[in-house]
């Protein structure tokens, strides 16, 4: 597998292109809403007001995406040994059924995925269903996985 600090540049790109395609949408949405075409008709022509709603919608969406850019930018780089803990930043192999799953655990944008060398890794935040699970355990340790409504026993596999 590639570093760590390439993985992390990767999901910073990823990230990045996220705010500026929603920032770009948000632009466009926005110029939508002022232009005189969609000004209201009539008191039931909304078309206005709904690109109104859907430029905030994306300024926001924008705004979340670059808080995530600065928060993966600001983790700290670092190797965690096998008998320590996961904690944020910890990149974790889980096996579940002899098929290998990898997660990071982040401070934002759970749900991200990147292609790692030929691995898939998906962003975990504390605060989610697995990252709950993941924080303070160790190599090694069980979880319980909850796949298409079935509990699934997983192991933790690998810690880097």
């Amino acid at each position: 597998m590639h570093t760590k600090r390439e993985l992390l540049q990767q999901i910073i790109a990823t990230l990045s292109a996220e705010v500026e395609l929603l920032t770009t949408a948000a632009l466009a949405t926005h110029a939508e809403a002022t232009d005189d075409e969609n000004k209201a008709e009539d008191k039931y022509d909304t078309r206005g007001l709904e690109a109104s709603y859907l430029a905030h919608g994306q300024s926001k969406a924008a705004e979340e995406a670059a808080q995530a850019v600065a928060q993966f930018r600001a983790l700290p780089v670092r190797d965690f040994a096998a008998t320590e803990p996961i904690s944020l930043g910890a990149l974790v192999q889980v096996e579940s059924r002899g098929q290998p799953a990898y997660y990071l655990l982040g401070p934002r944008a759970g749900g991200t995925e990147v292609t790692h060398g030929d691995k898939t890794v998906m962003v975990v935040t504390p605060q989610s269903p697995l990252g709950r699970q993941l924080v303070g355990k160790r190599l090694g340790d069980l979880l319980q996985l909850d796949v298409g409504g079935r509990k699934t026993e997983a192991r933790i596999a690998a810690l880097a």
